[in-house]
C-alpha cells in the first residue's frame, strides 16, 4: 500500500497546481522531487473530468485507481489512442488541456512521452546512431498555458532514449530550427534535432509539435512514421520505464536562453543593411501586437538596440488564455487592433506576430494593412529588387491582381502552388533544384520562407526584411517613414469582394454511399470543372495544381477540398457584389446536385 499511498499523495499535490503563465519559468516538473504526473500510470477510466479550464487534465482523489505493485508488463490502465489522428499535415495537434465540452484530451503526458521517445528513435537513425557522444535535442514552447507540462513529458521522452535535452522554455518556432544551425557551443549548439511546442493560433485548450532538424522542418511523411513508432512505443510502456525516464530527465537536462543569440542575429541583419549603422531605427516609432503570444520579445531585444520608439506596444506579456484577441495576422479583430495601435500612437509602423512567430503582417503609418495579398505584394517587390527576375511561389488563393503585380509590375514569376505552408515551401526548393530561381515561398496567412534563411517560415525575419527597407532608405537619405513601403505595393489591384465560403460534406449522407469525404470531393471538383468548360462566360485557369479554377465576371473563384477536413472552401474576389454573386451563382448551378454538400453558406452569399 505504500506505492499507492505515495501515487495519492503526488496526485494531491499535482492537482493544486494551476497552470498560468506566471508560473512558467518557476516550475520544474522534471527535478528529482517533481511528482510524476498521475496519468502516465493511474487508470481515471469512468471519470469525469469537473476541472476548471485551467487545468490539464488533472483529475481528483476520488477517480485514482491503484490495483498493483510496480510491474515491468505494460501498464494496462493507458488510454487506447489512435496516434494518426493527431496527425496535421507536417504538424502534430492535439487537445491538450480539459474543459472543452465534446473535446476530450488528446494529448496526454503519456502521448507526448511516447512521441517525443518516437522523434528521438528517427532522429538516431537519421543522424549517427551508435556515436560516442549522445545526440542533443532542444525544446521550447510558445505561451499556451499547457506548455510547461508537455516540456517536461517531452523531456522525459528525450532524455529515456539516451539524448541530451536542452530546454529553452518559452521561444519562437523558428529559433528552434536556428538553434539546429547556430554553432556556439556556449549554448549548445547546434542541437541535432529541435521540437517547438505549439499549435499557432489555435484556441487555448490545444497544443501539438513541430520538429526540426538542420535540414528544415520535418515533412508529412517523416510525421507519419513518428506517429507509427509512437504508438509501438506507448503500448509497451512500463512502470519502470516511465520512472527511469523520469530520472534520466532529471539528470540530462540543461538549460540556455538561446532566445538572445536569436535576436541578436536579427539586429546584426538590420544593422548590416543599413551600412553597420549602430541604431539604424533611431526616431522610427513601431508598434508590436503579440497577442500574447512568444513574440513579445521584438519589441525589446530587436527593435530597442535599433534604436526604434516602441511605446504603445501591446499584448508583450504571455497569457495562454488570448485574453485580448486570437493571434493570429489573417483575423479580422487582430489586424483592427494593431491598426488602432498604429494611428493612436501616431506610429510609423506596426508589426503582428502570430503565437509562434512563425507568421507575421505589418500596418502603414496610415491605416494600411499588409497581409494576405499586400504582404505578398510587398515582399516579392524586396526580393525582386535583390533577385530581379525570381519566381515568387504562393498558395492557391493569391488574386489574379497580385499575379498582374508581380509578372507586370516587378518583372518576376508568379508561381501560385498548393495551400499548406510547407506545400509551397517544398515547391520554391523543387523549383530551384530543376534550375528555375526561387528566392521567396509564401502563403496568405502570413507564413513566408526565404532561400536566404533556409527556407524557413519565420515572421521574425520577414519583418526584419521589412525594416532593412526602412534602413536602407534612411541610410540613403531617404526620408517619409513608412511611405517607403506602401509605395512598393503601388499599384497592386486589390478586388472589391473577397470571400472564403466552407461548404461541408455529410459524411453520414447516403449519397457517399459508404465511400469517403475526399472520394466525393473529388467527384464534385470534376463535375465543376466540366461545368466550367461548357460554360462561355468562363475562363478555367490554364496553370493550375489545386481544385478549380476560373475567372470571369471581372473576378475568379477557386474551390478545392480541404487538406485534412470533408469541407471545400470556395474562394471567390471580384470587383463588386453583384459579380462575386454571378460567380457564386455559377458554382451553386454546377454543385446543386450534391445533396451531401451543405450549401448554406453560399446559398446565403447569393441570396438578393
Amino acid at each position: 500500500m505504500a506505492v499507492c499511498e505515495k501515487i495519492v499523495e503526488n496526485v494531491i499535490v499535482a492537482k493544486n497546481r494551476l497552470l498560468t503563465t506566471n508560473q512558467y519559468n518557476q516550475r520544474d516538473c522534471c527535478s528529482a522531487a517533481a511528482p510524476y504526473n498521475h496519468r502516465n500510470f493511474l487508470s481515471f477510466h469512468g471519470g469525469k473530468k469537473l476541472l476548471p479550464k485551467y487545468h490539464c487534465g488533472f483529475v481528483n482523489r476520488r477517480n485514482i485507481y491503484c490495483n498493483a505493485a510496480p510491474s515491468t508488463t505494460s501498464i494496462p490502465y493507458l488510454e487506447k489512442v489512435d496516434f494518426m489522428k493527431l496527425q496535421n499535415g507536417s504538424d502534430i495537434r492535439g487537445v491538450a488541456v480539459a474543459g472543452v465540452e465534446g473535446e476530450p484530451v488528446t494529448l496526454t503526458e503519456p502521448v507526448t512521452e511516447a512521441i517525443a521517445a518516437a522523434f528521438s528513435a528517427w532522429l538516431l537513425e537519421m543522424k549517427r546512431a551508435g556515436a560516442s557522444k549522445p545526440l542533443r535535442v532542444s525544446v521550447g514552447h510558445d505561451s499556451r498555458i499547457s506548455a510547461q507540462v508537455l516540456q517536461d513529458a517531452v523531456s522525459r521522452g528525450i532524455a529515456g532514449a539516451g539524448l541530451d535535452v536542452v530546454q529553452y522554455r518559452l521561444a519562437s518556432t523558428p529559433a528552434m530550427f536556428n538553434s539546429t544551425l547556430t554553432e556556439d557551443e556556449a549554448f549548445l549548439c547546434p542541437v541535432d534535432g529541435a521540437i517547438m511546442i505549439t499549435a499557432s493560433h489555435l484556441p487555448y485548450n490545444r497544443n501539438g509539435f513541430k520538429f526540426f532538424t538542420n535540414a528544415g522542418g520535418l515533412g508529412k511523411a517523416d510525421i507519419k512514421n513518428i506517429l507509427e513508432r509512437a504508438a509501438d512505443i506507448y503500448k509497451s510502456f512500463t512502470y519502470e520505464g516511465l520512472m527511469k525516464s523520469k530520472q534520466k530527465a532529471s539528470e540530462s537536462i540543461k538549460r540556455v536562453d538561446y532566445m538572445t543569440v536569436y535576436t541578436s542575429d536579427l539586429v546584426k541583419a538590420v544593422r548590416k543593411a543599413a551600412e553597420n549603422i549602430e541604431r539604424p531605427l533611431e526616431g522610427f516609432h513601431i508598434v508590436v501586437d503579440a497577442g500574447n503570444g512568444a513574440g513579445g520579445f521584438f519589441a525589446e531585444k530587436v527593435l530597442q538596440p535599433l534604436g526604434a520608439i516602441t511605446s504603445g506596444s501591446q499584448f508583450l506579456e504571455p497569457d495562454g488564455m488570448f485574453p485580448n484577441h486570437i493571434p493570429n495576422p489573417e483575423d479580422k479583430t487582430a489586424m483592427k487592433a494593431i491598426t488602432q495601435a498604429v494611428l493612436e500612437n501616431k506610429a510609423d509602423l506596426g508589426i503582428i506576430f502570430d503565437t509562434d512567430v512563425d507568421r507575421s503582417a505589418a500596418v502603414d503609418s496610415t491605416g494600411h494593412e499588409f497581409n494576405r495579398n499586400r504582404l505578398i505584394a510587398l515582399m516579392s517587390a524586396i526580393v525582386l529588387e535583390e533577385h530581379p527576375g525570381t519566381t515568387i511561389v504562393t498558395d492557391s488563393v493569391t488574386s489574379d491582381g497580385l499575379t498582374t503585380f508581380i509578372e507586370k509590375k516587378l518583372g518576376g514569376k508568379h508561381h501560385r502552388f498548393k495551400r499548406g505552408y510547407k506545400n509551397v515551401i517544398d515547391e520554391a526548393v523543387r523549383l530551384n533544384s530543376v534550375g528555375e530561381e526561387s528566392h521567396l515561398a509564401i502563403e496568405t496567412s502570413g507564413h513566408g520562407a526565404l532561400k536566404e534563411n533556409h527556407w524557413l517560415d519565420d515572421g521574425a525575419c520577414l519583418m526584419v526584411k521589412v525594416l532593412n527597407k526602412l534602413a536602407s532608405a534612411r541610410a540613403s537619405g531617404i526620408a517619409g517613414g513608412s511611405k517607403v513601403l506602401t509605395d512598393l505595393v503601388e499599384g497592386l489591384q486589390e478586388p472589391g469582394v473577397a470571400v472564403e465560403l466552407r461548404l461541408k460534406i455529410d459524411q453520414n449522407h447516403p449519397d457517399l454511399k459508404g465511400g469517403s469525404f475526399r472520394e466525393y470531393g473529388v467527384a464534385v471538383l470534376r463535375l465543376l470543372e466540366n461545368h466550367i468548360e461548357s460554360d462561355p462566360k468562363l475562363q478555367k485557369a490554364p496553370v493550375n495544381y489545386e481544385g478549380v479554377r476560373a475567372s470571369g465576371f471581372g473576378g475568379w473563384f477557386l474551390l478545392r477540398l480541404s487538406l485534412h477536413d470533408p469541407v471545400l472552401p470556395l474562394n471567390i474576389e471580384a470587383a463588386s457584389h453583384e459579380d462575386a454573386v454571378k460567380l457564386g451563382l455559377a458554382v451553386s448551378s454546377a454543385v446543386k446536385d450534391f445533396h451531401a454538400l451543405d450549401m448554406s453558406a453560399l446559398d446565403k452569399f447569393i441570396q438578393p
